[in-house]
């Protein structure tokens, strides 16, 4: 199967419900974005998080995404209760796309366990009509991991540089029983085996358009 091409992307909108979200589903994907696009722009959108993981978010983007143009969009709606706040996180997200025409949406998948995640995951298509929308994955204690059916390589250095600053810059979550080397290696490691690849990061998407120009 040929691969299609992220190389040419200028403008990205990131959605998390929480801080980490995007650099454990996705935190091989940014690094290579941002290797593969100088002058990245890139509008960081987070729901929920107190001072602290705010924090913790802004370090983390700047370190995953080298280079690129950040803006940011900190909310602190309360964490776990997204969806009876379901007018503020619409308008967070209908403000995002008002502001930028992205070329690429990373997004919470819709069919995901956790309340939070499904919330933007059902909003992102709805806000962002013209823009390729991936919706990336979680691992969690719910075991709710899906079929996707996009996938992004990931060299070793690349998949072991993730790790390393999942840890350096999310501190926070260092105690609890999931946050390791085996389960963020692991599920890499089988989305890999699935596309020819050692390791890789794995994607839904809803609507995909083509063209031959």
């Amino acid at each position: 199967m040929r691969p299609l091409s992220l190389t040419g992307i200028t403008s990205l909108v990131a959605l998390g419900a929480h801080p980490d979200d995007l650099e454990i589903a996705a935190g091989g994907l940014l690094l290579q974005l941002a290797a593969a696009n100088p002058g990245l722009r890139v509008r960081y959108v987070l729901a929920t998080g107190a001072p602290a993981r705010q924090a913790e978010a802004r370090a983390a983007a700047a370190a995953f995404l080298p280079g690129a143009a950040i803006t940011f969009d900190l909310g602190a709606l309360p964490d776990g209760r997204l969806p009876a706040h379901w007018d503020a996180v619409k308008e967070q997200v209908e403000s995002a796309a008002r502001e930028v025409r992205p070329d690429l949406v990373l997004a919470p998948w819709s069919g995901d366990a956790h309340q939070d995640h499904r919330a933007l995951g059902t909003l992102a298509p709805t806000a962002f009509r013209d823009a390729l929308v991936l919706n990336y994955e979680i691992p969690k204690w719910d075991g709710d991991l899906g079929r996707p059916s996009v996938y992004l390589p990931m060299p070793d250095a690349v998949a072991r540089r993730k790790v390393e600053l999942l840890h350096t810059h999310f501190p926070s979550q260092a105690g609890r029983d999931w946050w390791d080397d085996e389960v963020f290696l692991g599920l890499a490691r089988l989305r890999g085996m699935e596309c020819r690849s050692r390791y890789a990061e794995a994607f839904h998407t809803a609507k995909l358009t083509l063209t031959l120009s």
